[in-house]
């Protein structure tokens, strides 16, 4: 694909197809995201790649966490609830998501299996967790440098014909994710990324999402015209 195809036509992908992701496939894929520059060239980034039983083991134990009540275990910070423009948008996604879906305002029952779906990495194959050298612990640059990785992961699996969505649902329960996972104390976990061959029978997948405009997010200085 041409670089415009790619950034135009990628689409956060929500149903897989149950198809194996080659290694050898994602190993390129993420060869191509460390391409990304980074703070003073630190490099803070690492990647667990799970598929099979240990994702499996992943999916079922942050579930089932998540639904007995167990506090949510991040170890980013989240920050406090969105509001205003922000939380319009987030709603604004929510509804797309849920029209495309026929996800009724008050069908509890398929608003729950939404969120469960998350809670499961959307049942993608194989999921990237993206970690960070807990020595840089602190840094701003760190977790700045992880976002620009896991964009370019994402835009790169895009190009070779997958699908991918950059989620913390999937990480919620830490503990769990680090043992099946195999997770070094030395990391700390940032994002994952379900990452697999898109159903394009899954409605959810034709959503794009809106973007607010260059005249809304840009100011020029300096400039005649």
């Amino acid at each position: 694909m041409q670089f415009d195809d790619v950034i135009l036509g990628r689409r956060s992908i929500r149903g897989y197809k149950p198809d194996p992701v080659p290694k050898a496939l994602i190993a390129e894929i993420i060869g191509l995201a460390m391409r990304t520059p980074s703070s003073m060239n630190t490099q803070p980034w690492n990647f667990y790649v799970i598929s099979g039983e240990p994702l499996d083991r992943i999916r079922a134990g942050n579930t089932e966490r998540m639904v007995a009540g167990i506090p949510q275990s991040r170890e980013f910070r989240t920050g406090q609830a969105f509001a205003g423009k922000h939380r319009d948008r987030q709603v604004g996604v929510a509804k797309q998501l849920f029209s495309a879906m026929g996800i009724e305002r008050d069908n509890k029952d398929k608003r729950q299996d939404w969120v469960l779906r998350g809670f499961r990495q959307f049942d993608a194959p194989v999921c990237v967790i993206i970690t960070y050298d807990r020595v840089l612990d602190g840094s701003d640059d760190t977790p700045f440098d992880c976002g620009a990785v896991a964009t370019a992961l994402v835009n790169a699996a895009w190009s070779r014909g997958l699908g991918a969505v950059i989620n913390s649902q999937g990480i919620m329960q830490s503990p769990v994710v680090r043992e099946h996972a195999g997770i070094a104390d030395d990391q700390v976990i940032m994002k994952s990324i379900a990452l697999g061959w898109p159903d394009e029978t899954f409605p959810a997948n034709a959503v794009v999402s809106e973007r607010k405009s260059v005249e809304e997010a840009t100011v020029f200085v300096g400039f005649e015209k």
